[in-house]
């Protein structure tokens, strides 16, 4: 599967699996919406919102597409500079999630007499880091050399949307009441923030030496 990837120039394909499901597991207003809205309206709910985050996530993945993909046809060197600052962007995160303090709550979810559908695209559409996450994501796996355009993108979207649905499906059908009780416990909430604040440090550091 890895040359098959390869072949859409996407250069490791268990490497973005990986990071992003370190992303996805880190605690925020997405994972609090379908866990809220599968708390109150059973698994309907639940996967109603998680469509409506990943219809949200599909809108952003789309500008930060065009985006890139322009930066890379325009300017393949420039283009190379920001796969080293998007890594160096993965380092700060992980710095930031090392020093960060704990919070209490954290799980209040907006809209909450809107559709659920419609509370899992807000959440995610209101949210003006996601665009410039994907911005530097996105570059950290791309070969300029065997880039296939439209093809390389809609396959790590493919594979970032896959990896949603299973996360979020999980949170639906067996992690709602352990979500909340993690979410609750100060010290494991902690201590699993800085563990992926090591994680992306890491993954930074690799990236830049490869």
């Amino acid at each position: 599967m890895t040359t098959l990837f390869h072949t859409l120039g996407i250069t490791d394909i268990w490497q973005l699996v990986a990071a992003t499901m370190v992303f996805l597991m880190l605690p925020g207003p997405g994972t609090f919406c379908v866990l809220t809205c599968a708390g109150q309206r059973g698994l309907r709910g639940g996967f109603a919102s998680l469509a409506g985050l990943m219809v949200g996530d599909a809108v952003l993945m789309f500008l930060a597409a065009i985006g890139v993909a322009a930066l890379l046809q325009a300017n393949p060197l420039l283009f190379k500079g920001m796969q080293y600052l998007g890594a160096a962007y993965l380092a700060w995160l992980g710095f930031r999630l090392l020093t960060a303090k704990a919070e209490e709550g954290g799980a209040v979810v907006p809209f909450s007499s809107a559709a659920d559908f419609r509370r899992g695209l807000l959440v995610t559409m209101i949210n003006p880091k996601a665009i410039v996450f994907y911005m530097a994501f996105f570059p950290l796996f791309i070969d300029p050399a065997m880039h296939r355009g439209v093809a390389t993108f809609l396959s790590m979207g493919a594979v970032i949307a896959t990896c949603t649905l299973f996360y979020g499906s999980l949170l639906v059908l067996v992690g709602n009441g352990a979500a909340k009780r993690l979410a609750r416990n100060r010290r494991i909430a902690s201590f699993a923030s800085k563990a992926a604040g090591v994680f992306l440090i890491g993954f930074g550091i690799k990236l830049t030496t490869n």
